[in-house]
């Protein structure tokens, strides 16, 4: 009786054993799986940021279309062009800007 109440221990033991070895294994691959995604995250934040420098970055066309958020001095610091209300007879009031004005502007670049 003793060897079979032995056995059932070592049964027991081994069984919270294995238990507490594949709750390890599952934290070990959630905190992989969560640093994935934390670095794959990271990477598409630093590739977006990239992406908008070298569109602030670049020439305004000539014809702009005015988006969500922008007001004319935006659009003027944007485009190198601080003559955009003289540039445009539609635009009576500069604070009447609204996204999809269609606006010219005029740099340097367009000049040439």
């Amino acid at each position: 009786m003793a060897s079979s109440n032995q056995r059932k221990g070592l049964v027991l033991t081994s069984k919270a054993i294995a238990d507490a070895a594949s709750c390890y294994c599952a934290l070990v691959l959630m905190a992989l799986v969560l640093l994935t995604i934390s670095r794959n995250s990271s990477m598409h934040h630093a590739n977006f940021v990239d992406s908008q420098r070298l569109l602030l970055s670049r020439p305004c066309d000539e014809i702009y279309v005015v988006g969500e958020g922008e007001t004319l001095h935006t659009i003027s610091d944007k485009c190198g062009d601080p003559f955009i209300v003289e540039n445009n007879p539609h635009i009576h009031d500069p604070d009447d800007v609204f996204p999809g004005l269609v606006i010219r502007i005029i740099t340097p670049s367009h000049l040439t």
